[in-house]
């Protein structure tokens, strides 16, 4: 993020001696990165039974979704209601709250081709600039609540940064304790496994452009079908038992790579004009959906979990304001030595959360939707979809005052 403010301000204050295809290219960057990373979320993981993933995520992915699907409800509803008709945005202007908060900014470039086919192409500097609100918001107001509940008594294991030894507040390992950044599957001297790595990602986000072009749905973006992609790739590995030739590691930094360059040209290239045309109502935007996801946090997600419930919750916070990296950082604050179920059930309610949700299926659908059929009946199936969550939660935190 720091990198990507830098960029902006070199963008903006040197433009001039900067070649414009330099400033192009990178603009296009986080629509490409935002294939990568999609197309690598399940390849090389373990995919465990359906059964066991509802048993432990259940609560995690009831908490998830009200987030996900509040957010629409909230911008939505504001953009119907109140934003298009004072500011005279488009109907469009409420999805920049799920995009940019729950998507981040990968999904915001993502839907650059959606944005486009709709005529409303500052749709992707406002995406990038939500996107950019929610970090901030997801890591300095998560941090905040961090600090409220450890002075409660919520969460035993914060360690505060001038508690943190040297090497941890620079950022980097000792060389005695460095972990492994991936395993080597095949041998060098056939072909490198990192290069090898990079195809078999190269190989799913082709899949899911042959899917794309084939389906030929006008507006809707590629990267859901590179996620498709992967799934399909990693059950042909299964079912031909050559699972061991992708790390899952590997594919971790591949991923990481792609989102730490996607972060910093998605910020580079903001356009300030736009921003700068639409403050207000993109500032209460973010502020209402900061609410609703405090509001969850705090008085919903306290109630669903029932044992280490702020841990559980911080995660979420962090995910449904930033991006999946934001969630699992807080979480390691709270929790560094994984002495709780959060990571486990985090990370299984992420397949089922993912597909659909903060750039998933949804997200991709939601734009179009709201363009052609206007943005009230989008948002009356969030609302719906809202309503079964809630249901969902009652029955939890019913069972659990029974438990």
């Amino acid at each position: 993020m720091i990198g990507g403010l830098v960029g902006l301000a070199v963008v903006s204050v040197c433009g001039r001696w900067i070649p414009e295809e330099c400033v192009k290219v990178a603009g296009k960057l986080p629509g490409f990165l935002i294939n990568i990373i999609f197309a690598t979320i399940f390849l090389g993981a373990a995919t465990p039974k359906i059964r066991d993933v509802f048993r432990l995520a259940f609560p995690q992915l009831v908490v998830g979704q009200l987030l996900a699907w509040g957010q629409y409800v909230v911008g939505l509803g504001l953009a119907g209601f109140v934003l298009v008709k004072a500011f005279g945005v488009p109907e469009t202007f409420g999805n920049l709250l799920e995009i940019g908060f729950q998507g981040g900014h990968g999904t915001a470039g993502g839907m650059a081709e959606s944005f486009s086919e709709i005529g409303w192409t500052d749709g992707v500097a406002l995406g990038f600039t939500m996107a950019t609100i929610g970090m901030v918001v997801g890591v300095v107001l998560g941090m905040v609540l961090i600090q409220w509940a450890h002075r409660h008594g919520y969460v035993k294991e914060v360690r505060a940064f001038e508690d943190r030894r040297i090497f941890e507040r620079r950022g980097f390992h000792l060389k005695n304790q460095r972990p492994s950044a991936g395993l080597q599957t095949v041998m060098s001297d056939s072909i490198d496994s990192l290069a090898w790595h990079i195809v078999v990602v190269g190989i799913a986000v082709l899949i899911g452009y042959v899917m794309h072009r084939c389906l030929n749905i006008r507006g809707f973006p590629l990267f859901p079908f590179c996620m498709i992609g992967g799934v399909l790739l990693q059950l042909i590995t299964k079912k031909l038992r050559k699972t061991l030739l992708v790390d899952r590691v590997q594919m971790e930094r591949i991923s990481g790579a792609a989102l730490d360059f996607l972060v910093v040209s998605a910020i580079s290239t903001i356009k300030l004009s736009v921003v700068a045309a639409n403050w207000l109502p993109l500032a209460i935007l973010a502020v209402c959906g900061t609410l609703y996801s405090v509001f969850i946090v705090l008085f919903v997600a306290r109630r669903v979990f029932r044992t280490f419930w702020f841990e559980r919750a911080i995660a979420e916070f962090g995910q449904s304001t930033g991006v999946t990296a934001t969630g699992l950082m807080l979480l390691r604050t709270v929790d560094p030595e994984n002495r709780t179920p959060a990571v486990i059930s985090f990370g299984y309610k992420q397949l089922l959360h993912e597909p659909f949700m903060g750039g998933g299926l949804w997200t991709a659908l939601a734009v179009p939707l709201v363009y052609k059929l206007g943005w009230l009946p989008v948002w009356l199936i969030s609302l719906a979809m809202l309503a079964l969550w809630s249901v969902f939660a009652l029955i939890i935190v019913r069972r659990n005052r029974k438990g």
